[in-house]
């Protein structure tokens, strides 16, 4: 969890924030102009840059408190299969990814520095530099393209289960991946094994037809980032985004991030003319990322996360109940595995409980969940998880101010909000007038639907209801929209996934012809065929533990 919260943001044009010191920001050096992940700002910053002094948190205290249920049961379900939480957070590591951290040495060129800080949907969180390169070629089976898995602990009767865990480093446990953010939470990291799982099929698949050694990687890379692009455009972002907004964004294109404009005419796509109010691209530059994408719009999945989940026939509400806790406990980053550092193997999932393989993958009576069904994830709205709000000591990190009570510093609202302040990111009301979109009003902002967090002690007149907290106010909009990013995280969303993905060296975005090649009964290609390609459309393997 302390991954999520960045020591420093440089923001292009603007210098290096370091949220931990304060408000303001300072010049950077030559090389850490180099090294540091570019972030930008999608509305520009209303008021002169703060510099120094510490942030008044008593108003985000007050909301974060406002923000956290008393009991699992008090937030809403959704409809979307739980899964979809944790390959959103597989997502925000593909897009945040410091592909340079592990080679800061001689080894670097300039353009690995330069290329490995863009944010791209790519999947360089699973692939590093790829076989050949010497930093990441521990990642990858001896002598092949594939990449490594582990094998998990027996446990009782459960023997140990080769390729149901992730690689690991003997003796410490270090996980043999290129971003070990992946095995933070048991969840995520078995998103990440499924993935390495579905690369090597792929690359078993084309090798068996042929295809030379010396472009199996490439072949193999290209055609499964193909595939994982088309499932967030056509599978994730319409279960998490208003379906309009997406259609809109991936139709006619972005209106607000990083517009493209013509390189020979002063004008952009979709004829606007005003120069000085978009930040524009020419086509084939590299992306940025926003602040308002990384600290408010994407931290959607806090509100998404259960306390609890059915995640096999040995752990569930029937026996002993999966809970967060014990998915971060059982996983290599922030928890501890067993005496060898491996997975116990009653902790592989059933994914029959993450994702509907029935329904969205077309799969048989075989791939059911058992009762009591599906596991859903929690709605999107202004509640987060229990558990998030009392985050245990170890799991996050940075300094706060002095004075600062220690519940709240473990609410990872607070924490969320607070960060925000310290960069002066814009408020939801700023970033709707900079879109031209309707404002929520006063009584949305305070109670919203009346199912979740309840501000209303603070009153209409509140400074709150007209300069809202970015997070805050998008989460509100979701509430109000039965769950669904709408107005200003709806385009936010959707309009710097669609530029992630114009930025990939493959690109579904610059390639819109591109169809997917593994043919599925309903002909669609969803999170949940993937997964049944992954482990070979066999009901036994997507349920280990029998």
């Amino acid at each position: 969890m302390n991954r999520h919260q960045r020591s420093e943001y440089y923001v292009t044009d603007e210098g290096v924030y370091c949220p931990e010191q304060g408000p303001g920001c300072r010049r950077p050096s030559t090389w850490e102009e180099l090294r540091h992940f570019r972030f930008s700002r999608l509305v520009p910053r209303q008021a002169p840059l703060a510099i120094g002094g510490t942030v008044d948190t008593t108003l985000s205290q007050r909301i974060a408190e406002a923000m956290v249920p008393a009991n699992e049961t008090d937030q809403p379900d959704s409809l979307i299969p739980a899964g979809y939480t944790y390959l959103g957070q597989f997502v925000d590591h593909d897009l945040t990814m410091d592909r340079t951290d592990a080679t800061l040495g001689e080894r670097v060129t300039l353009d690995q520095l330069i290329q490995g800080r863009s944010p791209a949907l790519d999947l360089d969180s699973l692939y590093g530099f790829g076989p050949d390169h010497p930093d990441s070629a521990v990642f990858y089976e001896p002598g092949s393209m594939r990449l490594r898995t582990g094998s998990t602990a027996r446990v009782g009767e459960l023997r140990d289960f080769d390729g149901f865990d992730l690689a690991r480093e003997q003796g410490t446990g270090r996980t043999l991946i290129p971003d070990p953010r992946n095995d933070e939470n048991l969840a995520v990291a078995q998103i990440h094994l499924a993935f390495i799982r579905f690369h090597n099929r792929i690359v078993d698949e084309l090798a068996a037809n042929g295809v030379p050694s010396a472009l199996l990687f490439e072949k193999a890379r290209e055609r499964v980032v193909l595939h994982y692009q088309w499932v967030l455009r056509h599978d994730f972002l319409p279960r998490i985004v208003d379906r309009a907004i997406v259609e809109d964004v991936f139709t006619r294109g972005r209106r607000y991030f990083e517009v493209p404009v013509d390189p020979y005419r002063d004008s952009y796509q979709d004829g606007h003319e005003n120069g000085d109010r978009y930040a524009t691209v020419v086509p084939g530059q590299m992306p940025t990322m926003p602040l308002e994408f990384s600290i408010a719009a994407f931290r959607l999945g806090h509100s998404m996360v259960r306390d609890s989940y059915e995640w096999n026939s040995v752990f569930n509400s029937q026996a002993i109940p999966a809970t967060l806790a014990l998915l971060f406990r059982f996983s290599g980053t922030a928890g501890v595995l067993t005496a060898d550092n491996r997975l116990p193997s009653n902790w592989i999932p059933d994914w029959r409980r993450l994702f509907d393989l029935v329904t969205d993958g077309d799969a048989g009576a075989a791939f059911a969940p058992p009762a009591p069904g599906l596991n859903r994830a929690k709605r999107i709205d202004t509640l987060v998880g229990h558990f998030l709000g009392q985050l245990p000591p170890g799991t996050f990190g940075g300094r706060l101010a002095p004075g600062i009570p220690d519940e709240v510093e473990h609410n990872l609202a607070f924490r969320n909000l607070v960060r925000a302040e310290m960069v002066q990111l814009a408020s939801g009301q700023q970033a709707a007038d900079f879109m031209d979109l309707p404002k929520l009003n006063a009584n949305q902002i305070l109670v919203g639907d009346k199912t979740a967090a309840d501000l209303n002690a603070l009153g209409d007149a509140h400074p709150i209801t007209e300069n809202t907290p970015l997070w805050l106010y998008i989460l509100r909009e979701a509430e109000v929209n039965k769950g669904l990013l709408t107005g200003v995280g709806g385009r936010i969303v959707a309009e710097v996934m669609h530029r992630c993905m114009e930025g990939s060296r493959y690109s579904i975005v610059r390639r819109p012809e591109w169809k997917p090649d593994l043919r599925t009964p309903s002909g669609r290609f969803t999170m949940a065929h993937l997964l049944l390609h992954a482990f070979d459309n066999d009901p036994v393997l997507l349920n280990r533990v029998q």
